[in-house]
């Protein structure tokens, strides 16, 4: 199994149930999370292509190309990361982009890199200007250029780099300057899953945590987890807990539905906040067209937030379109909410 090293330096075995510094919840998080190919479920064309890619690498004794993978959050990125790391039998090196606030940070991850290692930055949108020109050459020849001292004093020196391998991830594709994204030789986006691979998942993960799931309440689980592995292993978490104090330790497709039903997840997977922004959209904005810093003081929600974790599946389930005007609440929105459309006209203004 691959060593992970966090942010702060450390070395840290993030599947280590005795690890102090980090919290239960990402214990439980990471004790869930696949280790190799044959574990991942769903993503088949993604995954099929980075077995040639990392295979292909081992045999040429080489690190693997750079890689960058796109999609919402809780589709698995990270976790493709560490098995990545495993399948190559290297060591794995953690950060962020918020992380990364000064030159320092990142060159003290690249300078601690040995051959073949993986650095992985997760949110990688968010690196500031500077730092990003600065991983360029690191990128592209394995080097560092650094500056001694200032003023006329100042001289640069160079650094070689061993050869590494960079996974980014990022949730926001359209953030990523041209010259960042172009320097990942492999690029790949992720997709929601069906209720039939989160079925596949919600089974492996109630055997690892020791929770009895029949098949028909994995079914009703996997229908309202929004397509995302995440949430269905959080909303797993949480039903076994009503399972173990109101039922009879058993997740049922009726136990589901009900505890569900409390959580106030809708049968299409929505909970509050996600029904609550088109309905507001539709309410108090006349369907639309509204801007997204409008929509995020109506409903005292982050617009970052609003952007990478709600708008994708409401974009996926056509309860929200993107204009260039702003954001509007489509015909399937009024009818899901139970609300009539107004009528338009051609140029979405209306009547």
């Amino acid at each position: 199994m691959a060593r992970t090293t966090d942010q702060t330096g450390d070395d840290d075995d993030v599947l280590d149930p005795s690890l102090s510094t980090a919290t239960d919840e990402q214990r439980l998080e990471a004790s869930l999370r696949p280790r190799t190919f044959d574990e991942y479920v769903g993503q088949g064309g993604v995954v099929g292509k980075l077995k040639v890619y990392v295979k292909a690498a081992k045999a040429r004794g080489e690190a693997l190309d750079h890689c960058l993978f796109s999609g919402p959050p809780g589709l698995g990125k990270t976790s493709l990361a560490h098995i990545i790391t495993n399948e190559l039998g290297a060591a794995l090196h953690v950060t962020s982009g918020p992380a990364l606030e000064k030159k320092g940070d990142l060159a003290g991850f690249l300078t601690n890199l040995a051959p073949g290692d993986v650095l992985f930055i997760d949110e990688i949108h968010r690196l500031s200007a500077a730092i990003e020109e600065y991983l360029y050459p690191a990128m592209e020849d394995f080097r560092l250029d650094v500056t001694i001292d200032t003023g006329p004093a100042a001289r640069a020196m160079k650094i070689d780099l061993p050869r590494f391998t960079l996974i980014g991830a990022t949730t926001r594709t359209g953030l990523l300057t041209s010259p960042l994204r172009d320097r990942f030789q492999i690029q790949e986006r992720l997709e929601y899953y069906t209720p039939a691979e989160l079925e596949l998942i919600l089974t492996r993960s109630a055997k690892i945590l020791g929770v009895k799931l029949d098949r028909e309440g994995a079914r009703e689980m996997s229908g309202r987890s929004r397509g995302t592995p995440r949430i269905a292993n959080r909303l797993l978490r949480r039903l076994r807990d009503f399972a173990e104090v109101e039922g009879q330790g058993v997740i049922t497709a009726q136990l589901a539905d009900a505890a569900l039903k409390r959580l106030d997840i809708d049968a299409s997977g929505l909970d509050a906040m996600d029904r609550r922004i088109p309905t507001t959209i539709i309410d108090k904005f006349g369907g639309g067209p509204v801007g997204v810093e409008t929509i995020a003081a109506a409903i005292g929600e982050e617009r970052d937030t609003i952007e990478d974790v709600y708008e994708p599946y409401l974009l996926q389930e056509g309860l929200l379109q993107r204009t260039p005007r702003g954001r509007m609440a489509t015909a399937h929105a009024y009818q899901y909410f139970g609300r009539t459309a107004p009528r338009r006209d051609p140029q979405g203004d209306l009547f």
